[in-house]
């Protein structure tokens, strides 16, 4: 059966690999899409996804808020209330507030600070995402963070040492990180008082509370606790929160249905295009089906004969877009659109590859299962 698939496959090598090109074409455009939306919503869920989720495990913020990137000022007091709650370990103030930057060659921008207490540094960056200099160096005076992938949208130099100022007061590049970045802006991450001096911050008030905590306590439950002591606030299992911001932003930005109608787009015409392919390349060998059938191959034989090469196919196909794809990630990491595909997506771009070729299969097998054995030996 398999040699016998590779035979008619070689047979027609013009439709062979215009299945094929096929094939890739639509695997490669909804890689490519399901990639820029892995890189947007990992962008979304940023700020929370930055953070130190071993220290911060539960975010407490205003009970209206369902986006992290939108945060209400609530009041400082919270930190020692919520510490006295049944399960919380310890409790951390956060400050996110938005300010704008000027650099030494005269260029101006947007950031969000966000500052938290030192050591620890709660709300980030995480060490991981630090690509030069020492998170402890943000405690000297005027010390924040910048990203790397952010130079080009400041067309400045943002390296460790550089000078700048935000909302026209002194401040100095200490850490640099990479890849550590929000969907509503680029962040520049300081301490707590930094965050508020810079971004003119009331001193009472704060954007989150981190909260800590104490082992073997679950999560949920400790959420329950603070939600069912404390009014006008809401605790959120800081993982939920990224969720819940990532499911807010995609339906209101409608990122989730360009995204979604472009993959059907690329399904639906990759299914037609390649289902066509193979019922003209059956057309064109419709004797040597009938004639598989003359010396006796049943419906099924032939069914299965199909079906086999739909999945060579379909195997070509999606090894040579997922080489495509590699190189496509590869060469917009350094412009800054940097993602990974997960095993799960991988796994369901190939379940997709081998729908597309094996459905479009269908037509070519209800042709060849309507051919008559002896219509071989007319004409």
């Amino acid at each position: 059966m398999f040699s016998t698939a590779l035979k008619f496959m070689r047979y027609d090598r013009a439709k062979s690999i215009g299945i094929i090109i096929g094939i890739v074409i639509s695997v490669f455009l909804i890689g490519q899409q399901l990639g820029i939306l892995t890189f947007l919503t990992g962008m979304m869920g940023g700020l929370v996804d930055n953070s130190r989720s071993d220290i911060g495990q539960i975010w407490v913020v205003d009970n209206i808020t369902q986006n992290a990137n939108e945060l209400a000022k609530i009041d400082e007091g919270l930190v020692r209330e919520i510490r006295s709650i049944d399960g919380v370990a310890n409790t951390y103030p956060v400050v996110v507030a938005n300010a704008s930057v000027k650099f030494n060659n005269g260029k101006t921008g947007s950031v969000i600070l966000v500052g938290s207490e030192a050591p620890l540094f709660v709300a980030g960056p995480r060490r991981s995402l630090i690509q030069s200099g020492e998170l402890m160096h943000l405690n000297e005076e005027g010390g924040v963070t910048a990203e790397y992938y952010d130079e080009s949208a400041f067309n400045s130099s943002l390296a460790v040492g550089s000078r700048l100022e935000i909302n026209g007061k002194e401040a100095f590049i200490k850490v640099q990180t990479k890849n550590a970045r929000s969907f509503s802006g680029a962040l520049m991450y300081t301490t707590l008082s930094k965050a508020r001096f810079y971004g003119g911050f009331p001193e009472n008030k704060i954007s989150t509370v981190a909260v800590q905590i104490k082992p073997g306590y679950d999560i949920k439950k400790v959420v329950d606790n603070i939600n069912k002591t404390i009014y006008g606030v809401r605790a959120w299992d800081a993982q939920v929160l990224k969720s819940e911001t990532v499911s807010y932003l995609t339906v209101s930005s409608n990122i989730g249905t360009s995204v979604g109608s472009l993959v059907v787009f690329a399904i639906i015409s990759g299914f037609f295009i390649i289902g066509l392919t193979l019922y003209s390349s059956a057309l064109d060998r419709i004797k040597d089906y009938g004639t598989l059938k003359a010396i006796g191959a049943t419906n099924g034989y032939v069914r299965k004969l199909i079906l086999t090469q739909s999945f060579l196919f379909a195997i070509v196909g999606f090894a040579l877009a997922f080489l495509l794809l590699q190189l496509f990630r590869i060469g917009v990491q350094e412009a800054g659109l940097v993602f990974h595909y997960s095993p799960i997506q991988l796994f369901a771009m190939f379940l997709i590859t081998v729908f597309i070729s094996v459905g479009g299969s269908l037509f070519a097998i209800k042709k060849i299962n309507s051919v008559e054995p002896a219509s071989v030996f007319r004409g």
